[in-house]
């Protein structure tokens, strides 16, 4: 088992820029949402690594993650049920059709 923090950091990174990659170029909503949770887990992934591997190793990283994981379930739950209204709305799933608050 490797003593370093470099490749949890690493994989943090390369999660996180696939997720925004997807989420800045992506059209589609759904997409668009797994994109930003991608970006949470490598965010996560991080909290982990520095909690475990940092110079005060505790649990509070790993705390603050579950926390990040909860608002996270939310926060796809509430995306799900506008993006299920808007989509019913306009009958499209695509962002660029989504910007206007009205019909």
């Amino acid at each position: 088992m490797s003593n370093t923090i470099l490749p949890y950091l690493t994989l943090g990174a390369i999660l996180f820029c696939v997720g925004l990659y997807g989420a800045l170029t992506k059209k589609n909503a759904v997409i668009v949402l797994l994109s930003i949770e991608l970006m949470l887990n490598a965010a996560n992934l991080n909290l982990v690594a520095f909690s475990k591997f940092g110079v005060n190793p505790s649990l509070q990283g790993q705390l603050f993650s579950l926390f990040n994981m909860a608002v996270a379930a939310a926060e796809v739950a509430i995306g799900i049920a506008i993006l299920i209204a808007l989509y019913r709305n306009k009958g499209t799933s695509n962002v660029d059709d989504m910007n206007e608050l009205r019909k």
